[in-house]
């Protein structure tokens, strides 16, 4: 960063790392279904979820069916704009009310007919006369809290705690600059992958893995060189250089042409092998690079990109938050994590947005729907991911055998460096702290 064309702003280039201790993990964290029971009582109902994209649900009476460790909610649209979230539970015979999202005038029952307005209320009941025990105040649909920061809207099962922006700090001083509310989703991919949901989304927390993982991609990120930072409790990123040679290859031996060529190539968000970038005698790959991006970002935006910093315009910024949630920042089209257990801890349902800024003084486009992959179908069957497809493909591949291998592990035991898996460790350390408030 200090080597770039336009320096980056402060909070990227501050340090923020914190010594965690070297012990080991347990490896039944991963496998035990007892572990998992304390993880949906004690720490799912008291946090923060990203539920849905503003641009998902844009008009009155939208509803997105928001679905996660044994709960379901009804995510509304109301009259005035705001949203509200109720438990999609009948509260006649317990039916699911809904179960896709849509738009909806109400929410009435399958099964009976009880019938509930969109802002919770009771509507009908179908043979009043035989439910004179029910008066209207005591069958209005229970709620979540709900909060909503950047264009994402997030609900919180449980009462009271932190607000949203004291939660997600300080992600939001952040992002100010990368303005995730003038973006529309236009890529989103599910799987399920057959592995607990911590171990999906560890595999994303660290970038070091690469060289053995990902070795395509070694001619043009430094894989090794990359910044862990950590926030309080929830809060932490991998920021990882592009347009930059891995430390593990032989730098000599290469042009700086060469790295610009294989970025375009191999990384689909870079602009892809159909965009030619020419590296200037005496110029670095990266700082050609971000001069291109610098430049098409802004025309193909309407937004002017001179203040945005070589880096902003390149890396990688794998932001985090506790649990299951990890925005990457920059701008450029942003990539959205999304993990949640589907249904048990030996399973995960892994999502993948690509967010794209709303061209200038153009309407916000309503997001795309979830192209979910069946279990034979692999990442590059979504070929609208691009080279992101096959990247992905080798995470999974190795994620099926990392459950079994914790199945099996004698010692019981997950080691973790002390710098690059700190992220992983202080995902650990918040859910301990709510297993032990909570449990």
């Amino acid at each position: 960063m200090e080597a770039d064309a336009v320096t980056p702003p402060e909070f990227l280039k501050a340090e923020a790392y914190e010594y965690m201790g070297s012990a080991p993990l347990a490896a039944d964290r991963y496998t035990s279904p007892a572990f998992f029971q304390r993880e949906l009582a004690a720490m799912w109902p008291n946090v923060w979820q990203f539920a849905a994209r503003e641009e998902e649900m844009p008009d009155v009476g939208d509803v997105v069916v928001y679905e996660n460790a044994g709960r379901s909610y009804l995510v509304t649209r109301q009259d005035d704009g705001s949203v509200r979230a109720f438990h999609n539970v009948c509260l006649h015979r317990g039916r699911k009310l809904r179960l896709e999202s849509g738009w909806s005038k109400e929410f009435k029952c399958p099964f009976h007919g009880f019938n509930w307005n969109t802002d919770g209320s009771l509507k009908e009941i179908p043979c009043r006369w035989d439910f004179g025990h029910l008066p209207d105040e005591k069958m209005s649909l229970p709620e979540a809290q709900v909060g909503r920061w950047g264009g994402y809207i997030f609900i919180k099962e449980a009462p009271g705690g932190q607000t949203l922006e004291e939660y997600l700090a300080p992600l939001p001083d952040h992002f100010q600059r990368w303005r995730h509310e003038e973006c529309s989703t236009v890529i989103w991919v599910g799987k399920v992958i057959k592995a607990n949901w911590k171990a999906v989304a560890e595999a994303f927390m660290e970038a070091w893995h690469s060289v053995i993982t990902h070795p395509q991609i070694l001619p043009f990120t430094g894989d090794a060189n990359t910044r862990y930072n950590v926030y309080g409790d929830h809060v932490n990123v991998a920021l990882t250089p592009f347009a930059v040679m891995s430390p593990h290859l032989d730098k000599s031996a290469h042009p700086q042409q060469w790295i610009i060529d294989e970025f375009l190539k191999y990384n689909g968000r870079a602009g892809g092998s159909d965009l030619a970038v020419q590296v200037p005698e005496g110029v670095s790959a990266r700082k050609a690079m971000a001069a291109t991006n610098r430049d098409r970002y802004a025309e193909q935006t309407g937004y002017d990109h001179s203040h945005a910093s070589d880096a902003e315009l390149l890396d990688a910024f794998t932001y985090n938050v506790f649990p299951n949630f990890a925005p990457w920042g920059g701008f450029m089209p942003n990539i959205v994590y999304r993990w949640r257990p589907w249904p048990d801890q030996d399973a995960t349902l892994m999502e993948v947005r690509i967010l794209s800024r709303t061209p200038k003084g153009q309407p916000m486009p309503r997001g795309v729907d979830l192209h979910m992959l069946t279990e034979e179908e692999p990442w590059a069957a979504a070929v609208e991911l691009g080279a992101l497809g096959g990247i992905f493909d080798q995470d999974m591949a190795n994620l099926p055998f990392v459950q079994e291998g914790l199945k099996v592990s004698k010692n019981n035991e997950v080691q973790l460096g002390d710098y690059q898996e700190i992220r992983i460790r202080h995902f650990h350390r918040t859910l301990d702290k709510y297993l032990a408030k909570f449990g």
